[in-house]
């Protein structure tokens, strides 16, 4: 998932009030776990991805979290950017992971074709992409992504 920046011509608004996610909270990718055996030990450092649609949900998760330290260490260095740019108006809602291709343990690279809901400032979006993951050193990282619609 690309880094989400404020669009121009908006003010400022104060952040939206995203419910704390704690270690017993639904994990935010959508499967079934609490976040703590879920995405929360990749955010930890605890456990690699072990396919890209696992990082894909652990990065979505990140930016529910607001996790910047993860998305920057998940996120190629070729095309890493310096910072990620958390639109405060933004609260992520619902993912839902389209189609996969590739990215197992089998693979060098992958695909992962996805919708992210969200809320700007109260209004509901989505963001539909087809991320392409790519390993490096030996983990799974987010190379780049095409924005579908």
């Amino acid at each position: 998932m690309s880094r989400r920046t404020t669009r121009s011509g908006r003010s400022a608004t104060p952040a939206a009030r995203t419910p704390a996610v704690t270690a017993q909270s639904p994990c935010p990718c959508g499967l079934p776990a609490p976040y703590a055996e879920c995405c929360g030990r990749l955010h930890a450092g605890m456990l690699a991805a072990p396919t890209c649609e696992s990082l894909m949900r652990s990065r979505y998760a990140a930016f529910v979290v607001r996790d910047e330290a993860y998305l920057l260490r998940s996120w190629h260095p070729g095309t890493r950017p310096p910072a990620v740019d958390f639109d405060p108006g933004t609260r992520w809602v619902r993912l839902e992971v389209l189609e996969t291709t590739d990215g197992t343990a089998f693979h060098t690279t992958g695909t992962v074709t996805f919708r992210a809901h969200f809320t700007d400032r109260g209004q509901p979006g989505t963001l539909h992409e087809k991320s392409r993951f790519v390993r490096h050193e030996g983990a799974w990282v987010y190379a780049d992504g095409e924005f579908v619609d």
